[in-house]
């Protein structure tokens, strides 16, 4: 482990656009929250849904995942994009809100 990372663990802060058939934005909320994260959610007017989360590099790594691939119980999910991946210092968000 680096001298930063015993200090406390790694921070991630990556955006995404999930693509297909995907509403439940309140499932995304709830599994960001269930993996210690922090960020925001919304609905797009082209049928997309985009957001940042934010925490520990390896739950962003869980939540990547989930959002790729499980998303909410009706969701179709046809491709995930993943930008701004980053490290981040300290958390720069706080909560996980639903934007509208």
């Amino acid at each position: 482990m680096s001298e930063g990372e015993s200090a406390g663990r790694k921070l991630a802060s990556v955006d995404f656009e999930i693509f297909g058939h995907v509403q439940g934005l309140y499932y995304t909320e709830r599994e960001g929250l269930r993996l210690g994260l922090v960020g925001w959610v919304k609905n797009t007017f082209s049928g997309t849904v985009v957001g940042q989360v934010q925490g520990p590099a390896d739950m962003v790594e869980e939540m990547k995942v989930w959002l790729s691939k499980e998303g909410s119980p009706t969701s179709r999910i046809t491709r995930a994009s993943f930008t701004n991946q980053r490290t981040i210092d300290k958390l720069e968000l706080s909560g996980f809100k639903t934007r509208f």
